[in-house]
């Protein structure tokens, strides 16, 4: 059994260490972001002062805990790729248990009635029925869903059809993660943000999505008039919605860059976590 003084001098030494590799998480994150800013398209546009700080702090003294990354962004700005690429870095390895995604779009409420009434999107639109506000979605399940996971629960979460607006209750089953990635439209909105430990937001020139938002939509069968009367309506919420969030956000991610260079920087990332000894 330790002594006082050996238990005082063991909490000493314990506590010295996790700040050397506090230290040098920070020096090696500063490092990665310090190359990034030379690129001609950086991944890294906005890094708040005490992020670099606290990631450090939540990978050596809080190792159990679940990071809940919220990611969100314009429609169309990139918020998917982003997402998308960061998995690959988080699966090197093919280890289980490192990250589940919880997706904003799959938390759409059930319209298809609305939309069957109306006999298409155009008509559906000329209602004033928005696909663009935070009350189509239901926040509530989502943010109950993101708890769950946090405390180490299993969920199902719904799937929604974009072409029908069907949703359906049993989509799929994710589990408990080391890293639980969300990306949505509000998933940064007040009521759902204060549960995330880190905030981004996906910023990108408006001429740019509204060349992919168009792309998209056809992809999902609006077209001609109907594409135009929601895309009047996406910029229009979007002001109102979602570019406030840029300002409350903890770093903020260029969606110009290549699908390439984000997976490279988060590779990055991702082996300096991982190989500092602690």
């Amino acid at each position: 059994m330790m002594s006082s003084f050996d238990l005082t001098s063991y909490n000493y030494y314990s506590r010295r260490n996790e700040m050397e590799v506090i230290s040098n998480i920070v020096d090696a994150l500063k490092k990665i972001l310090e190359e990034d800013k030379k690129q001609e398209q950086p991944l890294f546009l906005k890094i708040s002062d005490n992020l670099i700080l606290n990631i450090a702090r939540m990978v050596v003294q809080e190792k159990k805990q679940t990071f809940l990354i919220g990611i969100t962004g314009e429609s169309a700005s990139g918020k998917t790729v982003f997402v998308d690429n960061t998995i690959k870095a988080c699966v090197k390895g093919d280890r289980e248990g490192i990250y589940t995604v919880i997706r904003c779009d799959d938390y759409y409420k059930d319209t298809s009635k609305e939309l069957q009434e109306a006999g298409s999107y155009e008509e559906l639109f000329k209602t004033g029925f928005s696909f663009d506000t935070p009350d189509v979605i239901n926040l509530e399940l989502m943010k109950e869903h993101l708890v769950h996971l946090k405390k180490g629960e299993t969920i199902t979460s719904p799937r929604y059809d974009f072409v029908t607006c069907v949703s359906d209750p049993n989509g799929d089953v994710k589990t408990p993660a080391k890293v639980v990635l969300t990306e949505g439209l509000y998933v940064l909105n007040e009521g759902v943000r204060d549960i995330m430990d880190v905030k981004v937001y996906v910023y990108t020139p408006l001429d740019v999505i509204r060349k992919r938002w168009y792309s998209r939509a056809e992809s999902r069968g609006k077209t001609g008039a109907a594409a135009d009367l929601q895309y009047k309506d996406v910029n229009e919420t979007a002001q109102k919605y979602i570019r406030p969030t840029y300002q409350i956000s903890d770093a903020v991610i260029n969606g110009m860059v290549s699908q390439e260079y984000i997976q490279e920087i988060t590779d990055k990332i991702f082996y300096a976590l991982k190989n500092i000894e602690y």
